[in-house]
């Protein structure tokens, strides 16, 4: 039997340490990591690497672009069943790739946030298939949100 695969995405610093929290998914799935290059990144076997974007560049439309055919070429190669993310921008396209090919999207809305959304929250909100928020205060700001507790 085959494992369902995750594909595990979201944008370098806190969001991606928020991700990494879910490595223990391995155990029961096969899992892949989606980040943003930086200088402070390292290779890992079971990592890909996509533009870093920064919503006050003004180069953010030509970024996000860029993103996107990273993101369509690590999820043609990949074909993951499932794609979660934790944020930040850069994770848009992939979720965008994902909803075109019907796969399952879930957001994990950042825990910094206690009573106001991100940008890509209220973006990818609409569209989730599982959409989680990690304080009960944010159930007000996403109604239709699951409410676990949080992840660290």
């Amino acid at each position: 039997m085959t494992k369902k695969k995750i594909c595990l995405i979201a944008s370098s610093g806190g969001h991606y340490e928020q991700l990494l929290m879910l490595k223990l998914l391995h155990r029961d799935y096969s899992i892949f990591f989606v980040t943003e290059k930086t200088k402070y990144s390292n290779s890992e076997e079971d990592k890909y690497y996509i533009k870093q974007v920064n919503r006050k560049e003004k180069t953010i439309f030509l970024d996000m672009i860029v993103v996107f055919f990273q993101s369509l070429n690590i999820f043609l190669k990949e074909n993951p069943d499932v794609i979660i993310s934790t944020g930040s921008l850069s994770v848009i396209p992939m979720f965008l790739i994902g909803k075109i090919f019907r796969k399952k999207l879930i957001f994990i809305e950042s825990f910094a946030k206690t009573n106001s959304p991100t940008l890509t929250g209220k973006l990818i909100y609409k569209f989730s298939d599982v959409f989680i928020v990690q304080w009960e205060s944010m159930l007000k700001v996403y109604p239709k949100a699951k409410y676990f507790g949080y992840i660290y």
